[in-house]
Order: structure tokens, then C-alpha cells, then sequence
């Protein structure tokens, strides 16, 4: 739990940010606290709220929550060798608190630590959730009760830049990685002009494409073939 000190420090005005945005959007306090207890995902509550003030279809608003968590899927799949024999509710309370912030710090641990039973893992997973994920519900209530109070000169908006910055730089260790991290903020760019968001459900997939591209092509040329 002491490791996730760092990350706590900017998820929390992450968090403050999310309920006063939320609150702007038209949303009242039970909205946000439900969307922050059973969504759980910072960056696509985000990319939801800003798509339902800009009147986008529902459709849209789902299809681009959806993308931006397309991450998931991989984070679930890289968790597989280190927690394959966990119980199904176990699982599925991994599922839940799976976010970005306790898969980044667990899988770290896990392949530093790779000795480690099973119970150490689940135990380790959970320390982390929590210290992750009971701050993002409170501060987002903090957020949307009291959010208003805050002073504008103080810029809460920094927390989302940095927050994926300190998680993403130091796991960015193969040319996959840096190659699909490069066309999907390439084509991110590009497409910014589209509307509703319509960019983001493009450029995550092609970054997606890229990584699985590049690493297939060096695992083929390791192998000599």
C-alpha cells in the first residue's frame, strides 16, 4: 500500500476534478458517486461526461467508453500467468478493481517478485485496490459536494496528463510497446477534429494493431523465420 503513496497523490485531485465536471455536466451527487462506484474507470468517466455535454448519441458515449477501455483486456491477459488460479469471485473482485493504477503497480511487483505464492499476489492486488480505489470514490464525492468551493487559480486538470504519465513511461520497454504508444498518439492527434470522440475509437484500436503487428514481427525474426 505504502508503493502507491505517488500515484495516490495524483489520483485524488483526478478524482476532485471528475466530480466537479460531472456536477457541471448536469449531474447530481448520487450520478456521480454511482458512476465512480460501479464505472470505477477515471479516464472513460471523463470521456463519457465530456461526450454527454456535447449531446453526443448514447451510442457514441458507449462505443468510446468502450474503447478507451479496450486497455483492460490487455491488462487482464498480462495478469493471466500471475493470477490464473485465483477462485471465480476472486476474479471477478480482480475485475472490478482492475484500473490502471493497480495493474501498473502489481504486474511491476510481479515480475520483480516472481517467487511469490498465490495469496501474496491476491494480497498484494488488494492493498493496492484499495489504497487506489477508496480514495477515487471519496475524493469524487469530495469533488462534487464541495468541488465548487474550490478556487479556479488552482489547476485540478494537470492530475490527468501526469497520472498516465508516471504509469505508462517506465512500462513502455519493447519496441512494441513504443510503437503502438507512438501511432496511437500520432493518430489521436490527426483525428482530433472528428466529432464526438470519434477519433479516440480510432486511434485506440490502431494503436492496438500496431503493438500486436511489431511484436509479431519481432518474435518472427528472433526465431529467424
Amino acid at each position: 500500500m505504502i508503493q502507491s503513496v505517488p500515484l495516490m497523490i495524483v489520483v485524488v485531485p483526478f478524482a476532485l476534478l471528475f466530480g466537479i465536471v460531472a456536477l457541471e455536466a448536469g449531474m447530481d451527487i448520487a450520478q456521480v458517486m454511482g458512476f465512480s462506484v460501479l464505472v470505477l474507470a477515471g479516464a472513460s468517466q471523463f470521456t463519457a461526461v465530456q461526450l454527454l455535454s456535447d449531446h453526443a448519441p448514447v451510442l457514441i458515449v458507449i462505443l468510446s467508453g468502450l474503447a478507451v477501455n479496450l486497455r483492460m483486456a490487455m491488462y487482464s491477459a498480462s495478469l493471466v500467468p500471475w493470477l490464473r488460479e485465483a477462485t471465480g469471485s476472486q476474479k471477478a473482485l480482480i475485475a472490478y478493481a482492475l484500473i490502471d493504477q493497480s495493474y501498473a503497480l502489481s504486474i511491476q511487483h510481479y515480475e520483480k517478485h516472481p517467487r511469490l505464492s498465490l495469496r501474496q499476489r491476491l494480497a498484494y492486488f488488494a492493498g493496492v485496490a484499495v489504497a487506489m480505489c477508496v480514495p477515487w470514490i471519496v475524493a469524487s464525492w469530495v469533488g462534487a459536494t464541495v468541488g465548487q468551493a474550490i478556487p479556479e487559480g488552482i489547476a485540478l486538470d494537470f492530475a490527468m496528463p501526469i497520472t498516465f504519465l508516471a504509469m505508462i513511461a517506465p512500462m513502455l520497454r519493447t519496441v512494441a510497446h513504443l510503437a503502438a504508444c507512438f501511432v496511437a498518439i500520432v493518430a489521436a492527434l490527426a483525428l482530433a477534429g472528428l466529432p464526438s470522440g470519434l477519433g479516440l475509437l480510432i486511434a485506440a484500436p490502431l494503436g492496438m494493431a500496431t503493438g500486436a503487428i511489431v511484436e509479431t514481427w519481432m518474435e518472427r525474426k528472433g526465431d529467424g523465420r
